[in-house]
């Protein structure tokens, strides 16, 4: 098969913020209490039987390489009014739980306070795509709140269902 001209990374990206997605945060505590956490806009419900969700983080990730070991993570799905939160934990280097008051999972994964929803999961499976990772996580405990506006990020800007919160980095 014959393919054209390769895709230039900055028009395929262009093209693809004409889709709005999430702001999710996962975030995993390992066995020495260290909390890691990553903010991502690829989070997706996969199966209702079994409960199964996913997300794509980047092979380069160290948030996502000190998470995998653990084999237990925990999802919180932002609101518009959590922009801040967004910002931090899409930050590197730098402790992204700070002060942050935060609660746990029924596993005792960090928990965003007020998201919109949550999801306690156990890692499934991973898969290599492109210069991403497929992380299917099996759902265990879950639980919404979504009386508020979700966080999205459209047309390279975070977004509420209607307007722009800010013109700030992209979710990894």
């Amino acid at each position: 098969m014959t393919y054209p001209a390769p895709i230039e990374p900055a028009h395929f990206r262009r093209v693809l913020s004409a889709y709005p997605t999430g702001v999710c945060v996962i975030a995993a505590q390992d066995g020495d209490g260290r909390k890691h956490a990553m903010v991502v806009g690829s989070f997706t419900s996969i199966s209702l039987d079994p409960p199964l969700v996913g997300f794509y983080p980047a092979r380069t990730s160290s948030s996502w390489a000190a998470m995998a070991p653990i084999g237990s993570f925990a999802i919180s799905v932002l609101g518009a009014d959590q922009l801040a939160q967004c910002q931090q934990f899409a930050s590197r280097g730098m402790d992204k739980f700070g002060d942050l008051a935060h609660g746990a999972t029924p596993s005792g994964h960090p928990l965003i306070d007020d998201a919109l929803a949550w999801f306690d999961c156990t890692l499934e499976v991973t898969h290599e795509v492109g210069d991403h990772y497929l992380v299917v996580g099996r759902v265990v405990a879950l639980d919404g709140h979504a009386a508020r506006e979700p966080l999205l990020f459209y047309g390279g800007q975070y977004h509420g269902l209607g307007q722009a919160v800010t013109a700030s980095p992209q979710p990894a």
